[in-house]
């Protein structure tokens, strides 16, 4: 989801730097908005490297396009239209104070009349302000209008003194946000196994056989089930992306390497997700020396590599099983003969020439070919995105398979 996180002048206000980190976590975009006050108690700068985004600190002078441009004047409304949740963190008694009386003196406050999107705001200030009778008819005026008011708690505040007022949890906020937006633990209790990147195939000990895989559209697959409530096994070839947060991570570096992890893992978990580029072959004889060049040609001898989708599908079991296909032409057809040839119940085609879609890049184009017959080409997404659809899927197939019995899906 994209989720706009209005930041605002209280001391709780650095807390909203690893909420923002924790909203990353579960797979949302953050866009940060902050008023003046806000920058007396933490910088843009930090807000901006966190989310990888333009933090937007005024209503005209730090827009795109300038000061006095057009773009600048309506960015507010680019803003509120593009955003999914409106998050207010922490909600000052004056800013509660604008909101509830329509106020609209600067970029936040004018984001707020122009969102249509749900609003949760988080309260932290001083408990006599907290209690005081104008803020907590603010407070209900805005939950009269749909506003999600995340109650603080009671506590040792800054000012010293002690009661209501201190910034509620983390979890209790997060927990809010998922409610407004719906935003499920739908794969809770699910184990997932996902492999990613490429293998590499040792020639000597300075050369090997590789392919261009990132292995991020693996790691944005396991990031998206992580956030969704699973608990993620990642068997990765070499790499230099990150682990996603809340994910088990296995580095391997052959295919008979990633063969033997996914044999130990496997067994334990409900769904295999096999997104890894293995190398089909590998060297038969590779060197313990290195090559040295000779005068004439070099021919090198292949063996193929284990299959480790068709093993895993071979022994799956009730449990579900996703390829990946890379392909360069006649997508749709390898696609379907390979859903069929490895038995498996989804398989994630692309066209890795295909502008968005090729390797080491953030986004993909992909079709789902589904085992009951169901093709969902998806346009062109963030690999995050296309990794939750590919959930989505797998969900849907689950309920569709739930019916059958072992015996009729193994035929089907």
């Amino acid at each position: 989801m994209r989720i706009t996180l209005g930041v605002t002048g209280g001391i709780a206000a650095y807390k909203s730097a690893e909420l923002l980190r924790r909203l990353q976590d579960e797979g949302h975009s953050i866009q940060v908005v902050m008023t003046r006050a806000a920058r007396e108690f933490i910088t843009p700068l930090t807000f901006a490297a966190l989310s990888g985004q333009r933090v937007i600190t005024d209503l005209f002078s730090n827009q795109p396009g300038g000061e006095g441009s057009l773009e600048s004047a309506i960015d507010h409304i680019a803003v509120a239209q593009r955003t999914d949740l409106l998050l207010v963190v922490p909600a000052t008694a004056d800013i509660l104070a604008k909101l509830a009386h329509g106020v609209a003196d600067d970029f936040l406050t004018t984001l707020y009349l122009a969102c249509t999107a749900p609003v949760v705001v988080a309260p932290a200030m001083n408990v006599n302000m907290w209690q005081h009778a104008a803020t907590q008819e603010n407070v209900a005026a805005l939950r009269a209008r749909g506003v999600r008011v995340v109650q603080p708690r009671e506590g040792y505040l800054a000012c010293g003194m002690i009661g209501s007022g201190r910034l509620a949890e983390q979890e209790e906020i997060l927990q809010a946000i998922r409610e407004v937006l719906n935003v499920q633990q739908d794969l809770a209790g699910e184990k997932v196994l996902v492999t990613a990147g490429p293998t590499c195939e040792d020639l000597d000990p300075v050369r090997y056989l590789t392919n261009r895989s990132s292995g991020k559209m693996g790691y944005a697959t396991a990031e998206a089930a992580a956030g969704r409530g699973a608990k993620v096994v990642l068997v990765s070839g070499p790499t230099a992306l990150g682990t996603p947060p809340h994910v088990e991570r296995i580095d391997v570096r052959s295919a008979e390497e990633m063969q033997r992890a996914v044999q130990s893992r496997f067994p334990s978990c409900t769904i295999g997700i096999f997104a890894a580029a293995v190398a089909d072959y590998r060297p038969a004889d590779p060197s313990v020396q290195k090559i040295k060049r000779g005068p004439g040609e070099l021919v090198l001898r292949l063996e193929p590599n284990p299959d480790i989708l068709a093993e895993a599908a071979r022994e799956r079991g009730e449990r579900l099983v996703v390829g990946f296909a890379a392909e360069t032409e006649n997508v749709a057809d390898h696609a379907r003969a390979k859903l069929t040839h490895k038995n498996v119940d989804l398989i994630v085609a692309n066209d890795v020439t295909a502008e968005g879609a090729g390797f080491d890049v953030d986004t993909n184009v992909v079709t789902l070919f589904a085992r009951d017959g169901r093709d969902l080409p998806l346009p062109r997404l963030s690999k995050l995105e296309v990794a939750q659809r590919i959930l989505d899927e797998i969900l849907r197939l689950r309920t569709v398979l739930k019916s059958k019995p072992a015996s009729q899906r193994a035929s089907d």
